[in-house]
């Protein structure tokens, strides 16, 4: 059977970029194990179960309970547990969250490089998580990312929802912004911000803007997969 690892934020995960591809992948009968920094469940951006976020009150309220009730969410395995190579695929969720906990873990990096720079596997890495690129080397010390062309959460839309000190409007300071590290990192950005979608394929990495998005790379790693 075809297994995908999940990696998720235990501080934020954005529920339509995690539910959609874990849904969709599941009704092709994919097996998906759940996978959070330190095996606690974890937890949905509320923000993204508002209706206007989510696309109507039905698609929220199936958000909440796929996040209550889905037994992979609820029972997670710890990231420093898991290995990509027991896996066809990992997928990282993004969401806020993954600034502070996803994208700074060392395990989550290296599932990331297991997945991308490996003769098998391939990662799938939406929204905000695209920040993990900006933090992961190979071993030689050179940016996973440098040369590859992603797409991920753009300043543009981010400046629309900080204030000027960088703060969240949960009150969180924001530590860094997606695009400003990933081109640091010597990425080749496009976020094709004229388009509905923008999932990206570059070899093994794939890459999805964020909202929107989330159905259109779940179809691209199926056909990967």
């Amino acid at each position: 059977m075809t297994s995908v690892l999940f990696v998720v934020s235990e501080e934020g995960y954005w529920a339509e970029e995690c539910i959609e591809p874990l849904s969709t992948l599941e009704s092709e009968g994919v097996d998906v194990t759940v996978a959070t920094p330190s095996g606690s469940p974890p937890v949905v951006d509320e923000r993204s179960l508002e209706p206007d976020a989510a696309g109507g009150e039905a698609v929220a309220e199936e958000y909440r309970e796929v996040d209550a009730e889905h037994p992979e969410l609820n029972d997670p395995e710890p990231i420093a547990t898991v290995a990509a190579a027991d896996h066809d695929a990992v997928v990282f969720p993004g969401g806020h969250g993954t600034v502070w906990d996803v994208n700074q873990d060392r395990h989550a990096r290296q599932l990331l490089l297991e997945a991308v720079a490996g003769e098998e596997g391939v990662a799938l890495v939406v929204c905000h998580a695209v920040g993990i690129l900006a933090f992961t080397r190979e071993a030689d010390g050179t940016p996973l990312v440098e040369g590859r062309s992603v797409t991920g959460f753009p300043n543009e839309w981010e400046e629309g929802i900080v204030d000027d000190e960088d703060v969240l409007p949960d009150g969180r300071k924001l530590p860094y912004w997606v695009e400003d590290e990933v081109r640091l990192a010597g990425a080749e950005w496009d976020a094709e911000l004229d388009a509905d979608e923008s999932v990206t394929e570059d070899g093994d990495l794939l890459t999805a803007r964020g909202p929107g998005s989330s159905t259109a790379a779940a179809a691209a790693l199926l056909d990967r997969l």
